[in-house]
């Protein structure tokens, strides 16, 4: 997850969404598809099964395009994709009650003597949209992704899916604490309206947005596909998605691989704490990358050099808020951007936090800023309502996860432990957030199978899902295998970060179905 737990990778031209912190802005979406609950001619609808008319429904695929200016809708266009709209019950204890609907894209298998069945996709969030991911999946699969309907599924209340929209002024519920207690009142206060309007204005929907629902609907999604079984690609979030499903649905996935593991014990409205050595980890790495290159950056010859950068532009937001473009950067928002830009290890994106820490610190020093592109989208996202749906479900999908402690000073005194050298991370990820002021979840979250015959995939150096924790899910699953990523703050890797190694394993393992006979360890180095 990242600090609206989400990570948008702009550099590689798809939309991975990875843990808590968008680093760009999405463009805002429409229903896409059509779907008919007719019974298909297919086997006819088991009396006995309260879900039969979802599972046997009809579906109608059509162009995935929805404008002129549809840039998703065009790239899956070139990639033959088409779209859908699969039809299932909002509350699945009465499922003849309200319908809501989830939208699908697919590319169909072009070796139809040789399929092998369909891969379902998410690439995390939560509330990150999936439906535009099948083209650069197909891509990285290479002659593996042949083989497979590559599936595209916005979850429940995301993207082109039946939307949930609070009407938030942000699009994240994640900022910093902010100097002293009147800062962190303040916090308390904004955190207790979102929660105020998520109840007004979609009170109705969001006690169903757990992602115990989601799985339920993937398999409502298989049902109507036709498979007997799906395999499964989980980037981040959605590799919580991925143990949740296959423990609730056992027997119903292929293969699975999991990339960005989330450990389930550490999942929940606070899972971002526990991740503050790991940030300030890729924080540094990327000030040794920026201080070599200080003729273009001006931020420092050094690493320590470009860090104290850093800590004087959280000083000067502490004094008085940052004027950047049309926008105020108070000592809150600071954090949340440092925190948003770090999950990526690639020069794009070391060069496009960069910018951004470069804009930040003149306008520290009293120059007047027109933020760049990247730092335009982090600002937009964080402090207006224009990414007000995803924040939304986000939050939704979070709190109906899990219970959060619901007295701030519970956050205060976790803030106060702190170390009180570090001003970008703990305050971001011990800091109060709106689930505090949530109902409690329907259900209780789910306790995770421990037989999955799974594919794990993490970098060593990952700031948002720990590798650590993938070590744990890997001790968890005896008949799991794990492909280490070496030397890299990389937050997903398969298809994204460029390790043939870990690229050459994964498609090894979706063509034949054979997990590798042991772990894999693979290093930095790119083809």
């Amino acid at each position: 997850m990242t600090a609206s737990l989400v990570a948008d990778d702009r550099g590689r031209g798809h939309r991975l969404r990875g843990l808590i912190a968008r680093t760009g802005p999405v463009a805002a979406l429409c229903l896409a598809g059509a779907l008919t609950l007719s019974a298909a001619p297919a086997a006819p609808a088991t009396p006995a099964d309260p879900l039969a008319r979802y599972h046997h429904q009809h579906l109608t695929w059509k162009s995935c395009l929805l404008g002129p200016d549809d840039e998703t809708g065009k790239e899956l266009a070139q990639a033959g994709a088409q779209c859908t709209d699969v039809t299932v019950p909002l509350d699945y204890t009465h499922p003849d009650g309200r319908t809501i609907t989830v939208a699908l894209s697919r590319i169909r298998a072009t070796d139809s003597a040789h399929r092998i069945g369909a891969l379902v996709l998410n690439s995390g969030g939560p509330g990150g949209q999936t439906i535009g991911d099948p083209p650069w999946v197909r891509k990285a699969m290479k002659d593996a992704g042949g083989r497979y309907d590559v599936v595209g599924v916005d979850p429940r209340f995301v993207g082109r899916s039946t939307a949930l929209d609070c009407g938030w002024p942000t699009g994240s519920m994640i900022r910093g604490a902010g100097k002293g207690r009147a800062e962190f009142d303040r916090m308390t206060s904004f955190s207790a309206d979102l929660a105020r309007r998520c109840r007004t204005h979609a009170g109705d929907l969001v006690p169903y947005a757990s992602t115990r629902d989601t799985a339920r609907d993937m398999d409502v999604v298989r049902a109507a596909l036709g498979e007997r079984r799906i395999s499964y690609l989980g980037y981040s979030y959605g590799s919580y998605l991925g143990e949740v499903y296959t423990t609730m649905f056992p027997g119903r996935t292929d293969r699975v691989v999991l990339d960005g593991v989330i450990d389930p014990a550490r999942y929940g409205p606070r899972l971002l704490r526990g991740t503050e050595a790991a940030g300030k980890h890729a924080l540094s790495d990327w000030a040794d990358w920026t201080a070599a290159r200080d003729k273009d950056y001006g931020l420092g010859r050094t690493r320590s050099a470009v860090l104290a950068t850093v800590e004087a532009i959280q000083s000067a937001a502490e004094r008085a808020p940052l004027r950047v473009g049309g926008y105020r950067v108070d000592d809150r928002i600071v954090p949340t951007v440092i925190f948003n830009g770090l999950s990526q290890d690639n020069p794009t994106a070391f060069g496009d936090f960069a910018q951004g820490v470069r804009d930040l610190r003149r306008a520290a020093e009293g120059h007047p800023v027109s933020p760049s592109p990247w730092l335009a989208g982090v600002l937009q996202f964080l402090l207006t309502g224009h990414d007000s749906g995803y924040g939304s479900a986000q939050t939704a999908i979070l709190c109906a996860d899990g219970s959060a402690p619901r007295d701030p000073e519970s956050y205060w005194r976790d803030l106060r432990r702190a170390d009180p050298e570090d001003r970008l991370f703990a305050p971001v990820t011990n800091n109060i957030n709106a689930c505090a002021f949530w109902a409690p979840p329907r259900e209780a979250p789910t306790t995770i199978r421990a037989d999955l015959p799974a594919l794990l995939v993490n970098a060593t150096g990952d700031p948002r899902t720990l590798y650590s924790g993938a070590e744990t899910v890997h001790r968890g699953w005896p008949s799991s295998r794990l492909i280490t990523l070496h030397d890299a703050d990389q937050h997903a890797v398969f298809g994204i970060f460029g390790s043939a190694c870990v690229d050459n394993a994964v498609n090894a393992y979706l063509a034949t179905g054979r997990l590798p006979a042991a772990d894999i360890s693979c290093p930095r180095a790119r083809p």
